[in-house]
């Protein structure tokens, strides 16, 4: 079971990543993410010279991953894609499983950004010229992204026919982070809408099947927009109004809509359903902070002390 090392060269191992990639049943995303893991381990036995790895190599390129400043999630995933090469590894016949019992890095359960009172969001929103059709998408955009918790992805899915009514409610659909399909849907506040309906009307006809939200640049005016064209517009809105931190991003917008949502009393049932997380310990995360946030502990302690 030991044939590894025959595949140190660019043309055997990519013909054994290729059968690999096949092999997955996942999402196209993570099929991607796992591939280019594996690739990334193979290039750290290349480049250490090590022809049959070991447990110890697995244990290795995850410390040099660490130790080359990847962060715990980043590391994570990697791990998680050589985990599952090696156990398909074995499953064919083809090398022993190595890496069945490395333990991935600790991964810290807290948000990584930071949310925004609903007076910054509207400060945000007020400074965004809404005179121009770049202007009118980038102001509807940002509204719904939170008002309604839209991940950038979902905003990226959206076509202009997931614009439905359902029980006389205005709603979007979205396709969610790992989801086939548009499944789910976000109820549209007559603000968001009407932002929404404003900027569809500004780009004047349009086919239903079309991107909701386009670029009107020259070079690629008309195309659906990136994750990361998205995520920039966001940012640089932000930082117009004032509020500038590597915490802040788009990101951000979607802790603020839940976060928001749990300071107002909704239920965490609720919660959990509008942000479409699909276990309630998410959720949880999110109420923990709430509550920490309206906690008077250090009030009452600075009161007794002075």
């Amino acid at each position: 079971m030991n044939k590894l090392a025959v595949v140190q060269n660019s043309i055997k191992l990519n013909s054994l990543v290729d059968n690999f990639r096949k092999f997955l049943d996942i999402a196209p995303l993570s099929v991607r993410s796992y591939t280019s893991g594996v690739k990334i381990f193979f290039a750290f036995i290349h480049a250490n010279q090590i022809k049959n790895p070991t447990r110890e190599t697995v244990i290795a390129f995850k410390q040099a991953l660490t130790e080359s400043g990847k962060k715990p999630a980043t590391v994570a995933l990697y791990l998680a894609a050589v985990k599952r090469f090696f156990a398909w590894c074995e499953q064919s016949g083809f090398y022993a499983n190595i890496a069945r019992e490395v333990k991935a890095p600790k991964i810290d359960k807290g948000h990584k950004k930071d949310c925004f009172a609903g007076a910054q969001v509207k400060s945000i929103l007020s400074g965004i010229n809404r005179n121009t059709l770049e202007g009118k998408r980038n102001f509807a955009m940002f509204a719904l992204m939170a008002a309604c918790g839209l991940r950038t992805i979902e905003i990226a899915r959206a076509d202009i026919k997931d614009l439905r009514n359902v029980g006389g409610v205005s709603v979007l659909f979205i396709q969610g982070k790992g989801k086939t399909s548009k499944a789910d849907f976000v109820k549209l506040p007559a603000q968001v809408e009407n932002a929404i309906r404003d900027y569809l009307q500004a780009r004047g006809n349009v086919e239903e099947s079309a991107p909701l939200f386009v670029s009107h640049a020259n070079r690629n005016n008309g195309q659906r927009l990136t994750t990361r064209t998205i995520s920039g517009v966001a940012k640089k809105a932000m930082i117009n109004a004032g509020y500038q931190s590597a915490r802040l991003t788009a990101l951000s917008l979607r802790h603020t809509a839940i976060t928001l949502a749990l300071m107002a009393g909704q239920s965490l049932a609720d919660v959990q359903a509008f942000a479409r997380h699909t276990s309630i310990n998410t959720t949880m995360i999110y109420n923990h902070a709430v509550n920490r946030m309206q906690s008077e502990c250090e009030s009452v302690i600075a009161n007794a002390i002075f």
